[in-house]
């Protein structure tokens, strides 16, 4: 894994002040429960993501790395060479694009390619997406927002019934509070007849903020109004590679950097018991208060 070239990203956000993000790096560093291995590249995504508040970058750090402790249904045991992280690279394409919408967004998007239910699990196909989405974020560097874009077709009610409500809720307390990108958009392509089940899953975990930027598409053209389609793959009519064949390149660089992502896993976690004060576990995460962090941008 390279990460984004420090001194461009800079110049590119200059409003980001590298003085700020040293005092960021110092506390991170000076705190007794995180790795002291973290990154001034990997500081950076949380201090743009909170819209350069440094408290508010602390609080969602804290809650990042704890997050990725304790939900090990999506961030423990990265080894990509498990057998559930294969069969979830045979079920899913998790494709980040290239190019940005005129915005200048960043989209990357989902679909399942395997249509058998019985061949689908939701936390090993999450746990799939972060890998991706992480390893992408980290090389990309800091963009001005992201994109998720979530394709259902093929999908049946029984993918659906193999959704807990549980691991609903971590993700999506994870993907609001906790997941260091601007998340400018949330978009559902190719809807099915039984939506309404899906957003019933997912509607008692979602905030305002979030509900405000999801979207259904029946029709496709009018997600092209959001993200162009000469942006997207073949599958959708735009120009580049078929989805199946561009999601190989980044299982190919999760199955290259093996050893990096199982670095990667533990420098973004921490250590319970050097945690000043009493130590915290999963249950402990849905109980904190306050909105660390707005996905819209101003």
């Amino acid at each position: 894994m390279k990460l984004a070239d420090l001194d461009e990203q800079y110049k590119r956000f200059p409003q980001i002040k590298r003085e700020e993000m040293r005092k960021f790096v110092d506390w991170i560093h000076a705190q007794p429960h995180f790795s002291p291995h973290f990154s001034e590249g990997e500081a950076l995504h949380f201090f743009h993501a909170c819209k350069y508040s440094m408290e508010m970058a602390k609080q969602v750090l804290e809650t990042n790395l704890t997050a990725r402790t304790h939900l090990d249904d999506f961030f423990v045991n990265l080894d990509i060479e498990s057998n559930q992280l294969k069969r979830a690279m045979k079920t899913v394409s998790i494709v980040p694009l290239p190019g940005a919408t005129p915005e200048g967004y960043r989209v990357i998007v989902g679909k399942l390619e395997d249509l058998s239910a019985s061949n689908f699990n939701y936390a090993d196909v999450m746990k799939l997406y972060c890998m991706v989405f992480d390893y992408w974020m980290y090389e990309d560097g800091i963009q001005p927002g992201h994109v998720i874009v979530i394709d259902l077709k093929g999908c049946s009610l029984g993918h659906v019934a193999r959704i807990g409500l549980l691991q609903m809720k971590k993700f999506l307390f994870y993907l609001q509070e906790a997941a260091a990108i601007r998340l400018i958009g949330f978009h559902f392509i190719n809807i099915v007849p039984f939506m309404d089940k899906i957003m019933a899953l997912m509607n008692p975990f979602m905030k305002k903020e979030l509900t405000s930027i999801l979207y259904l598409h029946n029709d496709i053209n009018e997600f092209f109004k959001f993200v162009p389609r000469e942006m997207m793959p073949k599958d959708y009519g735009g120009q580049l590679e078929e989805t199946k064949v561009a999601r190989e390149l980044y299982y190919n660089k999760l199955m290259d950097d093996r050893k990096q992502m199982l670095e990667f896993e533990t420098r973004h976690q921490v250590n319970e018991k050097l945690r000043p004060g009493k130590p915290k576990n999963a249950s402990d995460l849905f109980g904190i208060a306050g909105n660390f962090k707005k996905l819209d941008i101003d």
